[in-house]
């Protein structure tokens, strides 16, 4: 039997979230080829049209694939320059070269110290998508484990935790030709949450949320060593940490939210990044506010070619203003990537784009489980 507080817990910052009607759309969590069997039609068709069926990973030029697929994150965070990159949040690179990863624990720690990163801090693989393999590491010995899973020759992002909870994703493009770029979707994304009453056990909590309990198969593996464990009355257990949508997380649409303050901040740090017109920002902000006025922003992450306009994920998003959605995105890939060959680059060959897909599949089932 499920039961729905009247308020439930949300991150700090955030507005509250109404639980009330039905808890996913009935598409939410389709396979990503029935999602995406339009945008495969309409590649082909768009491809024919324009005689090229790589052009659209042209959009973002100065990126191998335009981000696609199979590109380190840290290429991306390099590439940023003044106010961008003082936006992302610290980060280090440090390469799996050890036969043994707590080998390499006493450079790693050295490194996070020049680069005055301390625990807990974020650490998550340079290359891979999704939230995959995202963990919270509070100490040497978490960061060791994680390392462990990591194969020889691959990468891994420690990154500074965000001071802030709240979290949105921005949707940002802009034409090669235009002055401003725009943000064409808000998404605000809510961790999933569960409050104790001093008698229930996680693994009950869980089963009696109404969203919760349809989405089991993502949490309880996840927890499974604290599943009987009676949580106090009041106290709210974060049951993901990655925000990510595959892993639990709730998105809701902010549309509403955008404001010109916020797209002109938003457009000022994307063009701090070289030759940039499409993708996504993860973003962390204090309050509904700071969000409006673009002030304070903590930028996690920045998402490419593959990014999705994540108000399509709002349990209130009918099925056709997501499909209308992913094909206006591809659309618009096919629009950039037309606009850049006409300024003398040439789209990368299919052979490169299944090796950087084949890079990425062969890394993600080595990664540790995602937080």
């Amino acid at each position: 039997m499920t039961r729905k507080p009247e308020k439930p817990y949300v991150s700090p910052g955030m507005p509250q979230l109404d639980t009330s009607g039905k808890t996913t759309s009935f598409f939410e969590f389709w396979p990503a080829w029935a999602m995406y069997f339009p945008v495969a039609i309409q590649w082909l068709l768009l491809s024919l049209r324009h005689r090229s069926l790589m052009l659209p990973l042209l959009a973002n030029p100065k990126l191998p694939l335009s981000g696609m697929v199979g590109v380190a994150k840290s290429e991306l965070f390099e590439q940023a320059r003044g106010q961008c990159a003082e936006t992302i949040l610290p980060w280090i690179k440090v390469i799996r070269t050890a036969p043994f990863a707590d080998e390499q624990l006493p450079k790693i720690v050295q490194a996070m110290e020049q680069a005055n990163l301390a625990f807990p801090l974020v650490a998550k693989p340079d290359i891979g998508c999704r939230g995959v393999g995202v963990k919270l590491v509070h100490n040497e010995q978490e960061l060791a484990g994680a390392f462990r899973h990591y194969p020889a020759g691959a990468s891994m992002l420690l990154q500074k935790l965000a001071k802030h909870e709240a979290e949105a994703g921005v949707f940002y493009v802009r034409h090669p030709k235009a002055e401003q770029g725009k943000i064409v979707s808000l998404a605000l994304k809510y961790m999933p949450y569960v409050v104790g009453d001093g008698r229930s056990s996680l693994k009950e909590l869980i089963a009696q949320d109404p969203r919760a309990s349809e989405l089991q198969h993502l949490y309880l593996p996840r927890h499974q060593n604290h599943l009987d464990d009676i949580i106090p009355e009041g106290e709210a257990f974060r049951l993901i940490f990655a925000a990510s949508h595959s892993r639990g997380a709730i998105f809701r649409d902010a549309n509403d939210l955008i404001t010109p303050e916020l797209s002109a901040a938003i457009d000022g740090l994307m063009q701090d990044l070289p030759e940039f017109y499409y993708g996504r920002l993860d973003i962390k902000f204090a309050d509904i506010e700071a969000l409006q006025t673009g002030k304070g922003l903590e930028i996690v992450e920045i998402n490419s070619a593959s990014s999705e306009s994540l108000h399509i994920w709002d349990r209130a998003t009918p099925l056709r203003e997501a499909v209308r959605s992913l094909l206006f995105q591809y659309r618009t890939l096919f629009e950039l990537g037309a606009a850049q060959r006409k300024r003398g680059f040439r789209p990368p060959r299919l052979r490169e784009l299944l090796r950087r897909w084949h890079l990425e599949r062969t890394l993600t089932p080595h990664y540790p489980e995602t937080d």
